[in-house]
Parts: C-alpha cells; sequence; structure tokens
C-alpha cells in the first residue's frame, strides 16, 4: 500500500493530506451580488456613437470587427463554421429538416478563412481578454495555427464531451468539440476560478429545440455560460463573430454581460430579435458563491474531508 500524501507546513513539517478538504473552504477568485452585478452592467458605458452595444450586425464579420475601436472587447465566444459540407438538415442529426432556417453558408477555404478571421481579434481584444474558439477535430489544425499567426496565445485545450455521435461502420463515433481557450496577454488574462478544480473536459448534452425553428448549429446554453462565467465580469463586453441562433447573446445578457455579434444569414433575424428580446437582463445571474455546493452537500460527497473540516472549525 503506498504511504499517504503529505503535505509541508509553514513551519516547515508535515501533515497529512485530505483529499477534498480544499472544497470546504474554497471561494471564487472574484464574486459579485445580483446588486452589484447590476450596477456594472448599467455603467457599461457605448463603445462609439456608430457602434451600438447589445446588437447583432448582419454583415460579414472580418468587415464588421475592422470598424470596432482598439481594445474594446472583454471577451470572445466564436463558433465558426464547420467547414464541412454541413447544413444541418441530415436526419442523422436528430432534426426535422423543415425547422431548419435557410441560409447557412460553408467555408470552401477554411484554412485562409480562419487566418483572416482570427487576424482582428488581438487590435480589438483588451490585453487582459480572452477567447474561446469552437472547432471540430478535422479543423482543429487550422485554429491553432491561425491563432499563432495572430500572435495569440493557447491558454487550454478544452474538449467539450457530449452523450450523442453520428454512427458509423468502420471508425471511432465522435462525440466532443474543441474549445481552444486563447488570450491576449498570457501575464494578464482574466480568469475568475469559480469552482476549486475547474477540469478541462465539460460534458454537457447537446440541447434540441423540438418543434420550433433552429439554426442549422446551437451551442448549449451551459457551455457558453462556463466561457462567460470564467472570463468575464458583469458589465463586460462579450463578442460573438458568428452569432447563429444568439446562444451567445441571451447567456450574456442573462448574466449581466453586454454582448455584441455579426451574422451574415439575415433569415435568422426574426429568430434573434424573439429570442433575445424574450430575456431580461441578468434573470439567471446569481453570485458565483452561491452557486456553491453547500457544507452540507459536501458532508455527503465527501464525509472523511467533513470530519477533518468540523475538527478544524472545533479547533478554531
Amino acid at each position: 500500500m503506498p504511504p499517504a500524501k503529505t503535505a509541508r507546513t509553514k513551519k516547515g513539517g508535515t501533515r497529512k493530506y485530505i483529499p477534498n478538504l480544499a472544497e470546504f473552504y474554497f471561494k471564487p477568485t472574484y464574486d459579485w451580488s445580483h446588486a452589484k452585478a447590476a450596477n456594472l452592467y448599467n455603467k457599461t458605458k457605448p463603445l462609439t456613437k456608430d457602434v451600438e452595444l447589445d446588437t447583432i450586425q448582419f454583415e460579414n464579420c472580418i468587415q464588421g470587427m475592422k470598424r470596432l475601436p482598439y481594445e474594446s472587447i472583454d471577451l470572445v465566444i466564436a463558433d465558426p463554421p464547420f467547414g464541412i459540407e454541413f447544413d444541418g438538415k441530415s436526419g442523422v442529426y436528430n432534426r426535422d429538416e423543415n425547422l431548419v432556417i435557410e441560409g447557412y453558408e460553408e467555408v470552401k477555404d477554411y484554412q485562409e478563412f480562419t487566418r483572416e478571421w482570427l487576424a482582428e481579434l488581438p487590435r480589438i481584444m483588451k490585453p487582459a481578454s480572452s477567447a474561446y474558439v469552437f472547432s471540430g477535430w478535422t479543423n482543429l489544425e487550422s485554429v491553432l495555427t491561425g491563432a499563432r499567426e495572430a500572435g495569440l496565445v493557447t491558454l487550454n485545450h478544452l474538449i467539450w464531451h457530449y452523450p450523442f455521435g453520428v454512427y458509423t461502420k468502420k471508425r471511432f463515433v465522435s462525440s466532443h468539440y474543441h474549445i481552444v481557450l486563447l488570450v491576449k496577454n498570457p501575464k494578464k488574462y482574466f480568469f475568475n476560478k469559480i469552482e476549486n478544480y475547474p477540469e478541462d473536459v465539460w460534458v454537457v448534452k447537446r440541447q434540441y429545440r423540438t418543434g420550433l425553428p433552429k439554426n442549422a448549429t446551437k451551442l448549449p446554453h451551459d457551455v457558453v455560460s462556463r466561457c462567460v462565467d470564467f472570463s468575464s465580469r458583469p458589465g463586460d463586453i462579450v463578442l460573438d463573430p458568428f452569432m447563429g441562433s444568439g446562444t451567445t447573446a441571451i447567456v450574456a445578457k442573462s448574466n449581466f454581460r453586454r454582448f455584441m455579434g455579426f451574422e451574415i444569414n439575415e433569415q435568422l433575424k426574426p429568430l434573434l430579435e424573439e429570442e433575445i428580446t424574450k430575456v431580461e437582463p441578468g434573470q439567471l445571474y446569481t453570485s458565483y458563491s452561491e452557486r456553491l455546493p453547500s457544507i452540507e452537500e459536501l458532508s455527503k460527497l465527501y464525509p472523511k474531508a467533513y470530519r477533518e473540516y468540523i475538527r478544524k472549525e472545533e479547533k478554531g
């Protein structure tokens, strides 16, 4: 049997390591009450007279980003086209093709397209900004190369695992998506540690709009929420260059963040207006401390650590 893990104390001695004990003492790096978050949201200043916040411009994002002011964006969340001749209508994707809104366009030269739009990010990102870029494995190399050429630094390579994949006969079923976390300045980027042990694999089910109109692709709110929570503050401006069905806008608005975005498919406009208008600012926001499991919940998950926690608390 291997010896128990130990950790050094401030006095130079050692103490026995108790797994999960840190969960009982963890606090988020930054936190805001509902009232403070609302106040920050309301204080956000417009970028320019010509660029309004909380809007979606129906144009190519490369041209659109050129008009944005220098160092004006706090967070970028981007889910570019797949680049695999995908139209979102195939029956293998478990959807009624009659409900998929027309107008989705794929990219022919994916590497060049990726290089061009990523090149616009460093100028508009603030020094503490981050960018989450979603990618299938087939185009991951283009994203990593484009980011490196743009001067962005890869901080993390995350995996979004979803319990669904298209059936295959002679290869493994693909049931994950890559999320590349990029930063402009590796010494200044903002990161709010809201969990004690945030892992780089996110297990989140896909969302389905059964019987409702939909875009060809749609990210789950929970996946986008994690990007927003870890890498932005209330009142920050979140940019989505490929707005699609508006998930980033909805998540941002409902969590006291401002949003901006671009979308080339004007046929999505009625859907976007309807979905975003229904959301009230901050309607899903709670402080990060409130989201943590209670001591009672932790005691059931980690009974041994709970006993040590109680002993320490009683000892003072």
